[in-house]
């Protein structure tokens, strides 16, 4: 399926847009909420093949035109990515794999003409707390970012050079802090603050 995809939009873009830089923006994504191994084998594996292996599949597909136009690589990762999040735990690992990945390709290509961005949201006012399982508005409003906030800031890494992004200065707060905890202490913070999800879960 994605050597397909990568093939049609690769012949889209000689026959319609030959010339220019090229945006690449892996996007595709989706979580599951619960105790390990919920919501059950078959949907963490397609997650990890949505998440991980469709973004480094594409990307190695794509790879030679985008060198050979130049352009950057946007993969949008998480704040999950900064800390292991139980009851999320393979959602998060995925974001932390695609962090670290966009980050040292970001190393490999350079002087390339080609750059990456690993793009770090937290909560956003999109679906994806009810795919994962979660009732609507489990999530407070007030630590919600907007899509158009969460692409604004992402435009404005790509004009500034930058190899990574966390839009939205509580974000920027809550990764800092983290990153500088022991991984132990970080899981079990973050395994407190997820629990709470739980009275929020969908029966499937």
């Amino acid at each position: 399926m994605v050597k397909e995809t990568a093939r049609a939009v690769e012949e889209f873009l000689e026959r319609e847009i030959p010339t220019g830089r090229v945006l690449l923006l892996n996007n595709s994504g989706f979580g599951a909420y619960g105790n390990f191994p919920e919501p059950g084998v078959e949907e963490l594996t397609e997650m990890i093949d949505v998440n991980v292996r469709a973004v480094v599949e594409l990307t190695a597909r794509l790879l030679p035109l985008i060198k050979r136009r130049g352009g950057v690589i946007v993969t949008v990762a998480s704040t999950a990515a900064f800390q292991p999040t139980a009851y999320l735990a393979a959602y998060g690992a995925t974001k932390s794999f695609v962090q670290h990945w966009s980050l040292a390709l970001n190393e490999e290509l350079r002087g390339s003409g080609v750059r990456t961005l690993a793009v770090c949201p937290g909560p956003t006012a999109t679906a994806f707390f009810q795919r994962a399982g979660l009732k609507e508005g489990s999530v407070s409003d007030s630590l919600s970012m907007t899509c158009d906030d969460v692409v604004t800031a992402m435009l404005k890494a790509i004009a500034a050079g930058r190899s990574q992004v966390v839009p939205g200065w509580k974000n920027k707060v809550t990764t800092f802090l983290v990153s500088k905890l022991p991984k132990p202490l970080a899981a079990r913070i973050a395994a407190l603050v997820l629990a709470q999800f739980r009275m929020k879960k969908v029966a499937r």
